[in-house]
């Protein structure tokens, strides 16, 4: 197979976006396998007090605030969703937190948050889900190699637009990467997202 990649060059998360690699010819550069499939992730059953609050104040906000930028979407779309998160699970959540483990698998991580498990979330640039998703393959890569301790046998990444929401998740034993292909929406799926979001740090 044709490599993809210069070992030469320097490559970061972000230059995949804009290479416009699709996610599972990435995914076979670093020797991972992709399928394209219904996730159907667990979804915390508990009480999320939030919740209604919540959607009522992004329902209420949306005609009035333009979303035609990623600072946009970050404040009023996705960071309210994360401070409910932070609320139910009490996890910790770093925003653009720098990694490396080579010269290909390098950059900032969009949001990487951690409690007794870790997530990561890539905000798509341009409002591209597809090449986000590219872009979230080669994070999750990278947290993989980063983190020796494979107490943890999955990792959960999603892609966002802010207003819309998609998942895949790594099986990292066997390298493989299960992309969902359903998709979520701000504000009416708001609360599937945050029962998504919130099952995965919490754990089993």
């Amino acid at each position: 197979m044709t490599k993809l990649l210069n070992p030469d060059e320097t490559y970061t998360f972000s230059r995949y976006f804009e290479l416009k690699i699709e996610a599972e010819d990435l995914a076979k550069e670093f020797g991972y396998t992709l399928e394209t499939k219904r996730l159907g992730l667990p979804k915390y059953i508990g009480e999320l007090d939030r919740i209604q609050q919540t959607q009522s104040r992004i329902e209420e906000i949306l005609p009035y605030v333009t979303l035609s930028n990623e600072s946009a979407r970050r404040e009023w779309l996705i960071a309210p969703l994360l401070a409910d998160v932070i609320h139910y699970t009490k996890a910790k959540v770093r925003v653009e937190y720098a990694i490396k483990v080579s010269k290909q698998l390098q950059g900032n991580l969009d949001y990487f948050i951690e409690s007794s498990q870790t997530l990561l979330i890539v905000e798509a640039k341009k409002a591209d889900l597809d090449f986000g998703m590219t872009q979230l393959v080669s994070q999750l890569i990278t947290l993989d190699q980063w983190q020796e301790d494979k107490t943890q046998e999955h990792f959960i990444g999603a892609v966002t637009t802010g207003k819309t929401w998609e998942f895949a998740r790594l099986n990292r034993q066997s390298k493989h990467f299960e992309q969902g292909f359903e998709d979520y929406s701000i504000p009416d799926d708001l609360d599937e997202i945050t029962r998504i979001l919130v099952q995965e740090l919490i754990g089993s």
